[in-house]
This record gives structure tokens, C-alpha cells and sequence, in this order.
């Protein structure tokens, strides 16, 4: 399967996983709005909620992973290419300036460090 096929059927799997939520997540916020819940409703409601912090929880997963292993792979490229400018690639060296500006980006997100 090339890249084409993955993104389709990344998205497709998105669209559905987003599908779901949006019936999932009117329910719990009505289940929590209920001023005198059921039995029944209190079970639900315990279930949506672990449902929804066990996806969040993946979300978050799956988020860092791509994250980490995306700034990795630009680290790495990063000072190959630097390298290959110092032994006087001249191709190189437009590569490391853009390199430079993604690698800044990553570094001043939010996304890949956590500031304690």
C-alpha cells in the first residue's frame, strides 16, 4: 500500500472515529446534565466516561509518538545535512537553511516539549 492509499484510509478511519465521538459525546453531556440520573444512567455515564479518558488517553499516545518520531527524523536529517555542508555540499546547504526554520519550529512548539 504507497501513501496515497494510507492517507485514505487514515482519513476514512478518522472520519469515522470522529463520527462516533459526536454521537458518544452529546449522550455523556446529557447523562451529566441530569439532575436525578437513573441507576442505569449512572452506569452509562461511568462507562462513556471511561471510554472517553481511555481515548483521550490514545489521543495523547498517539500524538507524542508522531511528535517524537517526526522531530526525530528531522534531528537526524538535521546534522546529516550539516555535515554534508562542512564536507562542502553546496546542494546541502539550501537543505540545512530550510532544515534550520522546520528544526526552530519544533523546538519553540509546544507540542514536543514538556515545560515543567
Amino acid at each position: 500500500m504507497g501513501p496515497n492509499e494510507h492517507k485514505k484510509t487514515l482519513n476514512q478511519e478518522l472520519d469515522q472515529f470522529n463520527s462516533i465521538l459526536g454521537e458518544v459525546l452529546p449522550r455523556y453531556i446529557s447523562l451529566m446534565k441530569m439532575k436525578d440520573p437513573s441507576n442505569e444512567d449512572e452506569k452509562e455515564l461511568d462507562k462513556i466516561e471511561h471510554f472517553l479518558f481511555e481515548v483521550n488517553g490514545k489521543i495523547a499516545e498517539i500524538k507524542t509518538k508522531l511528535d517524537q518520531d517526526s522531530f526525530g527524523e528531522i534531528l537526524n536529517l538535521y546534522y546529516k545535512t550539516k555535515q554534508a555542508v562542512k564536507n562542502g555540499d553546496p546542494i546541502a546547504e539550501k537543505k540545512l537553511a530550510k532544515l534550520k526554520i522546520l528544526f526552530s519550529d519544533y523546538v519553540h512548539s509546544e507540542d514536543i516539549f514538556i515545560w515543567n
